[in-house]
């Protein structure tokens, strides 16, 4: 159950719900939205309860929900749009693409590949300046720096960025730099990130754990929605199985699992989701299809020396041949 609040409502009005709530010992955790302010009940309650609270005169609706994810779920909303500075709305009719190299290698780099992703027809630019990897020995990123190129680049293509966040103590200064925040799927249960994170007020992109399953995707969206962050969306990037002929298996089941259950927006990568170049343009193609609201794209001018990830790295031809065929199959689906 989720308790809406009437607007422009009293402190005093507010405590009184609190304590009369506390009375009937009905457990609940607000949420501060930019537009409303809800108390989403943990647990049940009775009718005789409910009518008490609904009849309550702080209290402006109740909406039920049978899904443990709150918040998420389409119970609350039929579909979540989320917009962008310099960009199209992430969940609206256009589809949208976000490209870049897995990691920010100098300043000259992601410049060029800025000024490439806007003549492609993409719409976001990504790169990575804290990058998790498996070994400590591994490249792990140019941090601050890194962001500093990937925001100069950004804005001389009036293009906004997206980033990964890997620590809690960086969020104030990634914050500064990006537009999107990305939790990759290393941290997808790092609760306490996913809690600043609901702090904050810029988009999340939250990516399944290569482990989780769909119910446990949208529950660590609801660590984020909680804090009152509502631009939260999702990103499929691949599971583990026994398949071995790819990095991971790219499960579009859960494109199209995600978007009858919930409301926010859904991602491809289809980059990760399966570890190889010469795969990535037939699983855009079918991830639109699937109804997935956009891809997230691993591109670099060489793929043979890229720092990491090379493997699945899409050359910048590549991403043109994509942009365009995305396009033919979003057309296809009544989008663009």
């Amino acid at each position: 159950m989720i308790i809406f609040l009437k607007p422009n409502l009293d402190p005093k009005e507010e405590k009184n719900l609190r304590r009369f709530l506390v009375d009937r010992k009905i457990e609940v955790i607000p949420v501060d939205r930019k537009q409303e302010k809800l108390l989403v009940v943990v647990g049940r309650f009775g009718e005789l309860a409910k009518r008490e609270v609904e009849s309550h005169p702080a209290v402006s609706r109740l909406l039920a929900t049978d899904r443990p994810y709150k918040l998420a779920s389409k119970s609350l909303k039929v579909s979540s749009q989320i917009p962008l500075k310099n960009g199209p709305l992430i969940g609206g009719r256009e589809i949208v693409i976000m490209a870049g190299p897995c990691s920010v290698e100098s300043k000259s780099q992601i410049q060029k590949m800025a000024k490439f992703v806007r003549q492609s027809g993409s719409h976001v630019l990504r790169g990575g300046a804290f990058k998790p990897r498996t070994a400590p020995y591994d490249f792990q990123g140019l941090g601050k720096i890194g962001l500093h190129f990937l925001r100069l680049a950004a804005d001389s293509q009036k293009l906004p960025m997206i980033t990964e966040i890997i620590d809690v103590r960086d969020i104030e200064l990634v914050e500064k730099y990006t537009d999107i925040f990305q939790v990759g799927t290393r941290n997808m249960q790092n609760y306490p990130l996913l809690r600043e994170l609901g702090k904050t007020r810029k988009p999340v992109l939250l990516k399944r754990g290569m482990w989780a399953t769909y119910k446990e995707l949208l529950l660590a969206a609801e660590y984020i929605l909680i804090g009152g962050n509502e631009q939260v969306m999702l990103c499929e990037r691949g599971i583990r199985t026994h398949v071995q002929e790819t990095r991971f298996t790219l499960d579009l089941n859960a494109v199209a699992y995600l978007k009858h259950e919930t409301h926010l927006p859904v991602i491809v990568d289809p980059s990760h989701g399966t570890g190889r170049a010469n795969l990535v343009r037939a699983m855009s193609r079918a991830a639109i299809a699937a109804g997935a609201d956009g891809l997230l794209l691993e591109v670099h001018f060489d793929p043979r020396v890229s720092i990491s990830d090379a493997d699945q790295a899409i050359s910048v031809e590549e991403l043109n041949k994509i942009v365009k065929e995305v396009k033919k199959v979003a057309q296809a689906i009544g989008r663009s």
